[in-house]
């Protein structure tokens, strides 16, 4: 499958919205998040925010799915990181390798970074995926406020 990676555009909102909705009513996420926080997401990214990142996989007809990068610095790890965020695919385009495609492209965008990201363990396809781009488990919970 041919497919090319971007960033977002104004003329993608309604489109990436509608498939944020879907990712997040879906057993892939534990939160349900809001058409509010969606928003604000979007926007952040063809603002070109210097926290948030948000690209389309797309047929140059179609986009298939989306993801976003949040940017931090890992005191953990000593340098910074990009958190792999809404790494989504619409039903019909998975198992076409897109989403290991993307985390080269990530590694190649951010060399010396680490990379991290949250899945559910439940979403065992998902976790195999990861696995085999190389990321392994971190023995922790995170928590949140």
């Amino acid at each position: 499958m041919k497919y090319s990676i971007r960033k977002f555009i104004l003329s993608d909102k309604i489109e990436i919205l509608s498939m944020m909705k879907e990712f997040y009513s879906s057993d892939a996420v534990f939160t349900n998040g809001s058409d509010k926080i969606f928003e604000r997401d979007f926007d952040a990214c063809v603002q070109n925010s210097p926290f948030v990142e948000g690209y389309v996989f797309t047929d140059d007809k179609n986009i298939l799915g989306y993801a976003m990068l949040a940017k931090s610095f890992s005191t953990e790890f000593g340098k910074p990181c990009i958190w792999l965020e809404d790494l989504y695919l619409k039903t019909e385009y998975r198992g076409n390798g897109i989403i290991p495609t993307f985390i080269k492209y990530v590694e190649t965008q951010y060399k010396d970074c680490i990379l991290r990201l949250e899945v559910e363990e439940e979403n065992l396809h998902a976790v195999h995926v990861y696995e085999k781009s190389g990321f392994s488990r971190l023995p922790y919970v995170e928590m949140k406020k």
